[in-house]
């Protein structure tokens, strides 16, 4: 086989109440990566676009490369040569996991090659090894998982991979708006204080549960009711101009629940159905025109799918 192109989804993380456990893909935007095999051994990266000259080249660098070097080394195979060309096509820093998506594409683009020695179960030990260099070292897999495997995902534990894809009501939209403004994921961690208070994780706890029932059994009001964040998003609403102006609009349009992707600055909604979404898009949208804030928007179902070769 001469070359693969695989495209990785933007993902929503957290999801209100699941901070660091839950997260879902939509289908539109995502990177993509072209690899292809060469007679110099191991990872090469020779282009990358879309990045703005922000992302290094180097391969133990890029999340890419380290994911897909990973991939090689548990595999025997250092001694195959592969080009890879990594295509930027949503903004990174945005809260959208465009570090997963890069780490994810590599690493089903590298199996691929070798003819899907791996399952794509199998490959998410690899991709949350280039997802580590984007976080500080540590893992976390509430992006990578659902890039890599699709729909809905709680991750129990990170150390040991103990990740599951929930059952999800069909019909759900997410309305997924992009503010260009700038905030740091490390500023956003950062500003996380270690202090819970016994109602606020009780209550946590109990919209988490709630939220994986009405998913479940597709009760459309539980998922309402539980789509509610008492820790995280207080914390960081601050760190995006008009952020509970936006909520609201989104609210008023009907939506389900509504709240920070990840770390932000992009802001996530949930509907129960595509016009819904597409309301609360135009009311999202128009409260940071009013802001004069540029901002890009995308509506989708949940993406079942993940990463796919193209």
């Amino acid at each position: 086989m001469a070359g693969v192109k695989v495209f990785a989804p933007a993902t929503v993380s957290n999801v209100c109440c699941g901070f660091d456990i839950l997260g879902y893909p939509i289908h539109g935007p995502g990177d993509e990566v072209v690899a292809t095999l060469t007679d110099k051994p191991g990872i090469h990266i020779t282009k990358i676009t879309g990045d703005k000259g922000k992302l290094p080249r180097k391969t133990m660098k890029n999340t890419a490369g380290v994911a897909a070097m990973a991939l090689l080394k548990h595999l025997g195979e250092t001694d195959v040569g592969i080009n890879m060309e990594i295509r930027k096509k949503m903004p990174f820093g945005s809260g959208m996991g465009s570090s997963a998506a890069s780490a994810v594409a590599s690493v089903v683009a590298v199996n691929h090659l070798l003819g899907n020695p791996l399952t794509k179960w199998d490959l998410l030990p690899f991709a949350s090894a280039g997802e580590q260099i984007a976080s500080g070292g540590s893992i976390h897999l509430d992006n990578v998982a659902p890039c890599l495997l699709g729909g809905m995902t709680l991750n129990r534990d990170n150390d040991t991979f103990d990740v599951h894809r929930l059952y999800t009501v069909n019909g759900l939209y997410t309305t997924l708006i992009y503010p260009h403004v700038e905030v740091l994921t490390a500023d956003a961690r950062n500003m996380l204080s270690p202090n819970v208070s016994l109602k606020q994780m009780t209550q946590q706890a109990a919209n988490l549960g709630g939220l994986i029932i009405g998913l479940s059994k597709g009760d459309l009001n539980l998922i309402r009711r539980s789509l509610q964040d008492v820790i995280i998003e207080p914390q960081r609403a601050g760190l995006i101009s008009g952020f509970y102006d936006v909520q609201a609009a989104a609210m008023d349009a009907g939506v389900l629940g509504c709240s920070i992707s990840g770390s932000g600055p992009s802001i996530f909604a949930l509907s129960k159905n595509s016009l819904i979404a597409e309301d609360a898009a135009k009311a999202m949208q128009a409260v940071f025109t009013r802001q004069r804030i540029e901002s890009d928007v995308y509506i989708s179902p949940i993406n079942m799918d993940g990463a796919v070769v193209c």
